[in-house]
């Protein structure tokens, strides 16, 4: 009698138990230590992009408006925004460890931190192109005949971006797995379709021989502005030109390169609780790419450069 009562108590112990603790059974949260880790991250991108952004909007004012260079610029500060936009969503579930907004905000917030990263490097790449361009002399300079065809490029990417790839990753992804009402950012069940390991192999290898790419390139240009430029290069212009491009590419290494490198192991251990962690930390490193507004300004100042000739002549003294 006394087993059979037991039983029954279990069964309906089981039976009353909240809703909310059922629904979860792909949830996992970050230990701790990681949890600090990824919400120290998002505080640091969140204060200082928002300095960058709004430091590098009164600047834009002197620019000209009709330069492909300065329209790049413009939709980075534009792009930065929106993704720091949706950062305070993600310090709360961190903070809380629990998602309050609804499981389609959730694929809309997730989508936004990735449409960053890769439109992030494309205005990279389109900055840098012209800046080549002029380099090697095959154009003096890269302008829009009119305001309205800058605005008219702008709009273009912002309507494939915004209009067509976040609809559909918020419309398909999320779709193959069951995941908790309170839980976000764990889509790792996506992996699974082959389809979906495909294309993550083929963005890995596209942006990695990218990255290389524009290295050796820019490695190459300061080689050869360092030859040609007489006596301390550290005072001339040309130079100061190069390290600012090489900046660019120092954002997507820091920044990007290492989730898609990590992204290899990922794909190949996404059942395991550890490997999921430390790729929502290399993802939350993307979003320190806000902090290159900020680098840019503080690298374009005069201040700034005589600074670093003292310090380069205090270590040649030495």
């Amino acid at each position: 009698l006394l087993i059979s009562r037991n039983t029954v108590d279990h069964d309906v112990a089981w039976t009353t138990m909240p809703e909310e603790t059922t629904t979860l059974p792909n949830a996992s949260q970050p230990n701790d230590i990681e949890r600090y880790a990824l919400i120290t991250i998002y505080i640091v991108a969140f204060i200082g992009g928002t300095i960058g952004a709004i430091a590098m909007s009164f600047l834009l004012v002197k620019m000209n408006t009709l330069s492909v260079t300065t329209a790049a610029i413009v939709n980075l500060v534009v792009l930065h925004s929106l993704l720091l936009l949706t950062v305070p969503f993600r310090l709360y579930y961190y903070i809380s460890q629990k998602w309050i907004f609804g499981f389609a905000f959730c694929k809309a917030v997730s989508a936004m931190m990735h449409i960053h990263m890769y439109l992030t490097l494309l205005f990279y790449i389109i900055t840098l192109i012209i800046r080549w361009l002029i380099f090697f002399q095959w154009k003096d300079k890269v302008e829009f005949y009119r305001k309205l065809h800058a605005v008219a490029a702008s709009a273009a990417v912002w309507i494939v971006a915004i209009v067509i790839v976040l609809p559909l990753f918020v419309a398909r992804y999320g779709n193959s797995g069951e995941y908790g009402n309170t839980t976000c950012f764990t889509f790792q069940q996506e992996l699974k379709k082959e389809s979906v390991k495909a294309l993550n192999y083929v963005i890995i290898a596209v942006v990695t021989t990218i990255t290389c790419v524009l290295l050796g390139l820019q490695v190459f240009i300061i080689l050869k502005v360092v030859k040609k430029l007489p006596g301390s290069v550290w005072s001339h212009q040309e130079f100061w030109a190069q390290i600012k491009s090489l900046m660019f590419i120092s954002v997507i290494i820091i920044c990007f390169l290492p989730y898609h490198l990590f992204r290899v192991y990922y794909i190949q251990h996404i059942e395991e609780k550890q490997s999921e962690t430390y790729n929502d930390i290399c993802l939350s490193i993307t979003a320190i790419s806000c902090l290159d507004l900020l680098s840019f300004v503080i690298g374009g100042s005069r201040f700034f450069k005589q600074k670093i000739i003292m310090l380069r002549d205090k270590l040649a003294c030495c």
